[in-house]
């Protein structure tokens, strides 16, 4: 009977390998977020570029491999954050990363606030690299954790002595609107680094930020009336310095839930000053909402921030948390339909026998599980450390480019396959991203709705599990194509890439 109903096992196991996966790709299903343009992705720079940025070999390394399209991942949005600069009193921020300097300081002999322009000289040497790497597609944002601590009214940039509560002062509103709009015009016109939008608040309504925490700046800022005001007056700040083209962005909140009863909270004038709504998908509940309001509101929208140590696949190994990202690169942009995805920072850990100021560093990263960030920097050889998820990220980034149109592609959910695909009418291809989260190969075929392929060969990258070290976009040439049609096989464990000609 055992060997029986093995047979039969095997039997429906072959039955089901050898059953195709059908992916229609249509024009019908394309992305027509920001007019169908695809903007990008990227990284914020805190806190990892606050870390780096003294180290010149680091911070050319960092710009190569994360921004560079030749080389890297070719990310071109930064997220540059405005620290507020916690009181200088104040030891309690033990991440050697995150304790980013303000911008304006207290005079201590004066007790004026004066602005100190090389204050945050570490992160600004990594924009500058970055932004160079990027060349003509580089996209530039500044954003704020928390106001300096001396428009707090806890007196610290991590957050208020009561988490759920404002922590800007009533009177400081204009003060830090003020502040956002000096920085980006002097980052813009003194130093050359255009900065393209604002964002002056991140998920401020929430219990997230606690006074004298150990991990970073925050601010509680509730919805409404609070959130409003604090938009408006950033946008007529933006707007006396003649930066009426810098764009205004919504709360960065969360999740795609809290962030529409945000929105829907805000005052008409608010509402006409944001030209872009941010959003987070550390939470995914409404997520699908989120994208048909943006669309009601013929608003754009990004998906602005997000990260986590998950894991996909079946014995995956080390390709385990770049089949997670994959997989939720494809999910995010499948329900919200953004025309941007940004990762939250790309380098988690770090490596050095000093630590800095006091504080130890906690690399290396343990790859064999789920983790933060895509690369590791070692600050005593001078180097930055790749891993399976930074390849995985690689099969977006390099192959979907800014200005490509983005096409949903359902499959079975059962199948453990994701795909996501994309037209670039400049440069008449088509790109289809892949994942296979299973431990057996997958057989998919693609039919073309309106769509031509041209009858030259077709190129494949691929990350995977397979072999010792596994695949870091291995590059293969399939054989030429014809018509509509394109049949194709995923590896196990595997995220893989197709660009065909399109006619």
């Amino acid at each position: 009977m055992r060997k029986i109903v093995f047979a039969l096992l095997a039997v429906v196991c072959l039955a089901g390998r050898a059953e195709s996966i059908q992916v229609k790709v249509s024009m019908d299903n394309a992305i027509m977020t920001n007019g169908g343009y695809w903007e990008g992705w990227g990284t914020s720079l805190c806190w990892w570029a606050n870390r780096i940025g003294y180290n010149e070999t680091l911070t050319s390394k960092s710009a190569d491999l994360f921004f560079s399209a030749r080389n890297g991942l070719g990310l071109n949005i930064m997220r540059y954050n405005v620290g507020g600069g916690d009181d200088p009193t104040h030891h309690h921020i033990t991440r050697t990363d995150s304790d980013v300097p303000g911008w304006m300081i207290i005079d201590p002999a004066t007790g004026e606030r004066k602005y100190d322009y090389t204050a945050d000289t570490r992160q600004l040497n990594v924009v500058k690299a970055a932004l160079k790497a990027a060349g003509q597609d580089a996209y530039l944002e500044i954003f704020s954790n928390s106001p300096p601590y001396f428009m707090t009214n806890s007196g610290c940039s991590t957050g208020n002595f009561k988490s759920d509560e404002n922590n800007i002062k009533d009177d400081e509103y204009d003060d830090f609107a003020e502040y956002m709009a000096h920085v980006a015009n002097y980052m813009t016109r003194e130093m050359g680094l255009k900065v393209k939008s604002v964002s002056p608040m991140n998920e401020p309504n929430t219990n997230y930020w606690p006074a004298m925490n150990y991990k970073q700046e925050g601010c509680h800022i509730d919805a409404g009336e609070s959130q409003s005001k604090l938009l408006v007056l950033t946008k007529q700040a933006l707007n006396r310095y003649g930066l009426n083209d810098i764009i205004l962005t919504t709360s960065d909140e969360t999740n795609p839930g809290k962030q529409i009863e945000e929105i829907r909270t805000l005052t008409p004038d608010a509402r006409a000053a944001i030209n872009r709504i941010s959003v987070h998908t550390y939470g995914v509940n409404s997520i699908r909402e989120m994208g048909q309001l943006a669309k009601d509101e013929k608003i754009n929208l990004w998906m602005s921030e997000v990260d986590g140590n998950g894991t996909a696949g079946q014995n995956a190994g080390e390709m385990a948390a770049g089949l997670w990202l994959a997989d939720k690169i494809i999910s995010d942009i499948q329900a919200l339909e953004p025309s941007a995805w940004v990762l939250w920072q790309v380098i988690d850990t770090h490596i050095s026998k000093d630590g800095y100021q006091g504080r130890r560093d906690g690399g290396p990263l343990r790859t064999q599980g789920g983790y933060w960030g895509t690369a590791c920097a070692n600050h005593d050889t001078g180097d930055i450390l790749l891993t399976q998820k930074y390849y995985a990220f690689g099969q977006f980034s390099r192959y979907i480019r800014p200005g490509a149109t983005l096409i949903n592609c359902t499959t079975e959910r059962r199948s453990g396959c994701k795909v996501l695909g994309a037209i670039d009418r400049r440069k008449k291809t088509l790109a289809l991203v892949c994942t296979n989260t299973t431990a057996e190969p997958k057989d998919v075929d693609f039919s073309m709705e309106g769509l031509k392929l041209k009858g030259n060969k077709v190129r494949q990258i691929r990350t995977s599990g397979q072999f010792a070290d596994g695949e870091h976009w291995a590059e293969s040439r399939l054989p030429k194509v014809k018509g509509s049609t394109l049949n194709v096989t995923l590896a196990p464990n595997s995220v893989t890439t197709f660009v065909v000609g399109v006619r």
